[in-house]
């Protein structure tokens, strides 16, 4: 699928009048050797390229602040938990395929920046096979197809997956993660094939869900919304994961307006994520644990209902963390979900010292002993 856009600092200085200080030109192109640019021609449009600080440049355009490799390129130990190519089992329940590297726009703080948009051993090779790992497991009730981004394969591959897949008894549902509604929504509202694959599959015995990632208001567009409703009216339910982003969602008041604008478009906000320290990622675009606590329940101070249902959560290699409270130098956390099932509800405590932004930086609590 083509999708018109732009790849070269050149071809967006074109067209919308841009000049790139030559100071900043060599090193930008350096980034984009390593982790190519594409920018969708109707995402491009919701920037204002006279704003240094727009939201939505920061999160497609690249940066200088990506010369800073701090971090891993592997956050949440998908190698590990990797049991065939393109397949990963990391939680009993779920199977991960990564059915491609490509995406409708390259985001820059992608926590897949190792393979998205460059030559990659980590995407899919035999469908069949893992289809024939999902059957021999009966554990697993749900696949999640991810990538890169699903939705830019032909419709016709997108329909062999789901067909595969429904004729397996013990899955339950059946995910595709994509920004496709953000990036690229008319692909989704004009391609009427899609609609009816997804109608078709999407039944009240097996249903079919839309994991979707809007992190800005200014991406609830008019174009954005009838791709939601689209998929709604195929059927297919739409939630939403946020990444807290600084310099794009780092507010109260931008992240509070987010969660009410695609409650409205009929989008359920499901995960505001920890920003991983991805290598390339940590230091552009990771808010300290400390600020994203306070961030959060701003937001959800500002909100009521079905806006305010989401959890805040780290997607650590151990599992998914909920950062459930902060005391003082403390912070509190709960296993939402954990590699080691035993994990899953365990409730824990750890010092949070200033800067902290991962698991990873926190500090034991040192336990009080009582005097005898």
């Amino acid at each position: 699928m083509q999708i018109p856009g732009f790849k070269s600092l050149e071809e967006v200085e074109q067209a919308f009048g841009v000049k790139i200080p030559d100071s900043e030109r060599e090193k930008l192109q350096e980034v984009i050797e390593k982790h190519p640019m594409f920018i969708p021609d109707y995402y491009a449009r919701l920037i204002d390229w006279s704003d240094p600080n727009d939201p939505i440049k920061n999160i497609i355009f690249p940066s200088l602040d990506e010369l800073d490799v701090s971090g891993s390129y592997d956050t949440s130990g998908e190698k590990e938990n990797t049991v065939l190519t393109g397949l990963q089992h990391k939680y009993k329940e779920t199977a991960l395929l990564l059915v491609t590297n490509r995406c409708a726009g390259y985001c820059r703080h992608c926590f897949r920046k190792r393979l998205v948009g460059i030559p990659t051993n980590e995407t899919l090779k035999l469908f069949d096979r893992a289809v024939e790992y999902i059957k021999e497991h009966p554990e697993i009730t749900n696949v999640l197809i991810s990538g890169g981004d699903p939705l830019v394969l032909p419709t016709d591959v997108i329909e062999y997956f789901l067909s595969e897949l429904s004729k397996i008894p013990h899955l339950k549902f059946i995910r595709f993660g994509s920004r496709v509604p953000v990036f690229y929504p008319m692909r989704i509202y004009e391609d009427t094939k899609l609609l009816e694959v997804f109608s078709k599959y999407s039944t009240p015995e097996r249903r079919v869900y839309l994991v979707t990632h809007f992190n800005h208001p200014n991406e609830v567009t008019k174009e954005a919304r009838k791709a939601v409703d689209s998929l709604i009216r195929a059927g297919v339910p739409v939630s939403n994961q946020t990444v807290l982003l600084k310099g794009v969602n780092d507010t109260p008041e931008v992240l509070a307006t987010l969660m009410k604008e695609i409650t409205s478009a009929g989008v359920i906000p499901y995960y505001v994520f920890q920003c991983r320290p991805v290598s390339r990622v940590k230091t552009h675009f990771q808010v300290p644990l400390k600020e994203g606590y306070w961030i959060v329940e701003g937001a959800k101070r500002m909100l009521d209902g079905h806006a305010k249902r989401f959890k805040y959560i780290m997607s650590h290699k151990t599992g998914k963390i909920e950062i459930v409270g902060v005391m003082g130098d403390e912070i509190f956390l709960k296993y939402h979900q954990a590699k080691n099932p035993e994990n899953v509800g365990k409730f824990f405590r750890m010092k949070l010292t200033p800067n902290a932004g991962w698991l990873d930086d926190l500090e034991p609590v040192e336990e009080e002993v009582c005097a005898t």
